[in-house]
């Protein structure tokens, strides 16, 4: 089960966490203004989750040296290798997801899905309802969930399925704290994303 949080409201312990993590990085993207957040999040029809809203507004609109390992995106921008024949990102249609999904493990238990259903189901795992992060290369792309029950939390979504960070240690293949914040302070700690063997 994953942990709620409150994506409305900005937690000013968070920003002041955030704001001493990227305080002394000179690779830091100087902030993108509120001018900039609200003209993005009006084009998508949607709110972005806090902290994150105001850590592009007020911060960094991203870095150019982890997390992740090629750095973070800055608002509205995709990776260079996430490909220009991708299906159009529906930001505003909800993310499909509220727990781990291993694609394989689909086409193992259910023979009823046709491989164009999957193709399809999967499409919507990595562009309905997410902001792209960044990658930390070999298409490992994390996600922040925007709209949707997850709305707030972190997501890798690879060629592999689609893993939640942060949920309890004895559940989770990424255990941390969930959340923008968790996600950069684990990083910042210099953890592994992936629970110990």
């Amino acid at each position: 089960m994953m942990t709620s949080m409150n994506t409305e409201i900005c937690d000013p312990t968070e920003l002041a966490t955030l704001r001493e993590v990227f305080a002394s990085r000179p690779e830091a993207i100087p902030a993108a203004g509120w001018a900039a957040v609200r003209s993005f999040e009006a084009e998508h029809g949607i709110v972005l989750p806090e902290p994150y809203r105001t850590f592009v507004a007020e911060i960094c609109d991203g870095l150019r040296a982890g997390p992740p390992y090629y750095g973070l995106l800055p608002l509205a921008q995709t990776p260079s290798d996430w490909g220009s024949d991708r299906p159009e990102r529906l930001l505003a249609e909800p993310f499909p997801l509220t727990a781990s999904w291993l694609w394989e493990e689909e086409s193992e238990d259910d023979e009823e899905v046709s491989e164009q259903e999957l193709e399809a189901r999967m499409d919507s795992v990595f562009d309905h309802g997410s902001l792209l992060l960044g990658t930390d290369g070999c298409g490992m792309y994390w996600h922040l969930i925007i709209t949707g029950p997850q709305r707030g939390h972190v997501w890798l979504i690879d060629e592999n399925g689609a893993v939640p960070f942060g949920t309890r240690p004895d559940t989770s293949l990424m255990p941390g704290t969930p959340g923008f914040t968790g996600w950069v302070t684990h990083w910042a700690q210099g953890r592994s994303w992936f629970a110990e063997a």
